[in-house]
């Protein structure tokens, strides 16, 4: 039997362990980049009484480099160091099993779990309490399944390149720490001090999915050497000035601001946040107006220079960290495409790819592509038409296997096969529903609804209003229901509800529809759902091309805004768990009375007459007892404003040290703050560039 010259074709480069296990050849150290490799040239055929028959051993060698091409190209893709390329079969094998979305979601379940344990341990939430030993027991658990994944993890890394791996033994050593510490609560049946359960976002941070954020905390910690520089002088000048306001303003024993030397310097620092201002100056002034002197020297010093040239410092160094990431990942990707096309060219066609070896290689790297954009992306990564890809082709397929291909329909409209008078008809309602006389007249109509809503609720008395269906939401709400209908039926469903538009539309109308019935039916529950009425006015940002864009350029960032904020809370959930730790269980009503935040904690009941008032300050709300209360106390503290009186409140109910906290947590927030917006204003810009058309 002939044997097609298609199946004799044999690889030119074959895996060092390929080459062990069917034919004798010298053994060779692996390169530095995680794989040794053996030249076909140099190795002899398959002796008779072989395992595998010719034939049958170049199909095998081909499917073993097309998934080691494979892999090169997903370490490139998720900028993995080579030097974790698995090496040999059994690290293989261990490779496929950690890098499957099976053990991606066991490893965010497991972190999440880790994390989510917090609400059930003590200082924990009233209703979600659970017992030390059902959570420790729980916790336990957790741990085990995470040395379950490090132990496949060492299994596929080998002992020697795990421990190189630093992200990996950090964290080995938190998974450590924390075992000791369940163990020694499960024993002793009482919890501890244990302000290392702030590790536990290690285990969430090296998942899988949350790549993105070890990005970004990657640029944070790279942002704060020239950070802390800035810093230091900032505090240096806080200093000079705090010694300068004790002199000047400690003499006016009216003054409780600069009383003290540390009074001075916590004063300025809160200062630095405009919190306090003017009421740290007023004392001073009402004695002398030329004291406003100091005042606006140092904020002009502090705010307006050192603070704004602390932001372009950390602008200009991300800006060059950008540069360098990009640059390292584009060779970083170059050399995977490299390693992966020695993999796949043969002996036959040295210098270039064909289509079978490069459907091979995409069976194992895109499983679930199809066929046909298989061949459409090798006929894309070879614009001359060529039967053979070259490298220097293959060097932009990471752009090319993004593209998504969609077949071209041979009818312009669903309904063009119909009978010619439902044809006529649908054409009609299709014609209507595009034209600009029936858009600008639903925009009228939308306008003329927000208008009637607000007209309506400024007639509301004492935020009262009727239970009863208004004639004018019956109106409206048919209206968009017909427009619906009839956008429906002219475009056909799946055209539809592919504009994020119309599907915008069609939730707005279905969520009205909602509220009727709770109108209707008086189902006090879901009176909620009315509320939801004046999102149709959002449909008027269709108008005009410059909103459009602004909105489309929010939902196109909205992942990357995910993965900034998902940075932010990893910082909360840190702190939260060092206040609870330390401040929880304090009792802060009328806690300071002899400072100057008294009023916000005074907390009195007088009687005036056969009533009984209640003065309140509302400050002492603000209190670490659980992991919720702590985050809505830490929000607050990030808005900045009067943030001090909660740092105060504290203060006085712990130690003067406790101020440490309060202001470690305000740089934290603004150096995250600050990467954070200028992340977002670049991705932004670009993104809205691309959707404008620039």
């Amino acid at each position: 039997m002939a044997v097609n010259v298609e199946d004799d074709d044999v690889p030119l480069i074959l895996t060092l362990e390929e080459s062990r296990g069917h034919v004798s050849a010298p053994e060779e150290p692996p390169t530095e980049n995680g794989g040794s490799y053996d030249l076909i040239n140099d190795i002899s055929s398959p002796a008779v009484g072989d395992c595998y028959p010719p034939r049958s051993y170049v199909r095998h060698n081909w499917e073993m480099n097309y998934q080691e091409a494979a892999i090169y190209l997903q370490e490139g893709e998720n900028n993995d160091k080579f030097f974790t390329h698995p090496k040999d079969a059994k690290a293989l094998a261990a490779y496929l099993f950690v890098h499957n979305h099976l053990f991606y979601l066991m490893e965010l379940t497991t972190a999440l779990l880790l994390l989510l344990l917090s609400l059930c341990e003590a200082p924990a939430v009233p209703m979600l309490r659970l017992g030390i030993y059902i959570h420790a027991t729980l916790e336990l658990l957790a741990l085990a399944v995470v040395v379950f994944e490090l132990s496949m993890k060492m299994r596929w890394l080998g002992f020697h390149t795990y421990i190189r791996h630093k992200r990996t033994m950090v964290k080995t050593c938190v998974l450590l720490l924390q075992f000791i510490e369940a163990i020694v609560v499960l024993v002793r049946q009482t919890s501890h001090v244990r302000i290392t359960r702030a590790l536990r976002c290690i285990f969430l941070v090296d998942c899988r999915y949350c790549g993105a954020v070890r990005r970004n905390l990657r640029q944070i910690f790279q942002s704060l050497p020239p950070f802390i520089d800035i810093l230091l002088l900032l505090l240096f000048f806080m200093v000079i000035f705090a010694i300068l306001g004790f002199y000047l303003f400690s003499p006016n024993k009216s003054d409780p601001y600069f009383n003290t030397l540390e009074n001075s310097l916590v004063n300025l620092f809160v200062l630095l946040t405009t919190a306090n201002f003017p009421d740290v100056m007023m004392p001073s002034y009402s004695r002398n107006p030329w004291s406003c002197v100091f005042f606006i020297v140092y904020l002009s010093i502090e705010l307006y220079f050192i603070m704004n040239l602390l932001l372009a410092v950390v602008f200009d160094t991300f800006n060059d960290i950008e540069k360098m990431k990009f640059k390292s990942l584009l060779l970083h990707k170059r050399t995977a495409i490299q390693h992966a096309y020695q993999l796949l060219v043969s002996k036959q066609r040295p210098l270039g790819i064909s289509f079978k070896q490069f459907d091979g290689l995409m069976r194992f790297y895109k499983p679930r592509m199809n066929s046909r954009d298989r061949y459409l992306t090798f006929k894309a990564l070879s614009p001359s038409n060529t039967p053979l890809v070259s490298l220097k082709d293959m060097y932009n397929f990471y752009e090319v296997v993004g593209l998504k291909w969609k077949a071209k329909k041979n009818r312009e409209h669903w309904f063009d096969d119909l009978p010619r008078t439902a044809f006529l008809i649908f054409k009609g309602i299709n014609i209507l529903v595009n034209s600009r006389t029936f858009q600008y007249t639903m925009y009228t109509l939308v306008a003329v609804n927000g208008l009637w809503i607000l007209v309506e609720t400024f007639m509301l008395r004492d935020g009262i209003f009727s239970r009863d269906v208004p004639w004018s939401y019956i109106v409206f709400l048919t209206i968009y229901g017909v427009e619906v209908l009839l956008k429906i039926t002219g475009l056909g469903p799946i055209e539809y509800l592919s504009s994020g538009w119309n599907f915008f539309d069609f939730s707005v109308t279905l969520f009205a529809f909602l509220g009727l019935l709770a109108l209707a039916f008086d189902m006090k529950p879901f009176y909620f759902i009315v509320v939801l009425r004046p999102l149709q006015l959002l449909r008027l940002f269709k108008l005009k091309k410059r909103y459009r864009n602004v909105l489309d350029t929010m939902f196109e960032l909205l992942p990357r805004m995910a993965s900034l904020g998902l940075t932010l809370l990893i910082f909360y959930y840190c702190f939260a768990i060092i206040g609870m730790e330390f401040f929880s269980g304090k009792l802060y009503p009328n806690c300071c009375n002899s400072s100057t935040v008294a009023d916000a904690y005074r907390w009195v009941n007088r009687t005036i007459g056969n009533k009984t008032v209640v003065e309140e300050g509302y400050y002492y709300l603000n209190n670490f007892d659980n992991i919720l209360n702590s985050f809505v106390t830490l929000f607050e503290l990030t808005v900045v404003n009067d943030w001090y009186i909660i740092m105060e409140g504290v203060t006085s109910e712990t130690s003067h040290w406790s101020r440490l906290y309060f202001m470690i947590f305000y740089i934290v927030t603004m150096v995250s703050g600050d990467t954070t917006i200028i992340l977002q204003n670049n991705a932004a810009s670009g993104v809205y560039f691309i959707i404008d058309g620039r």
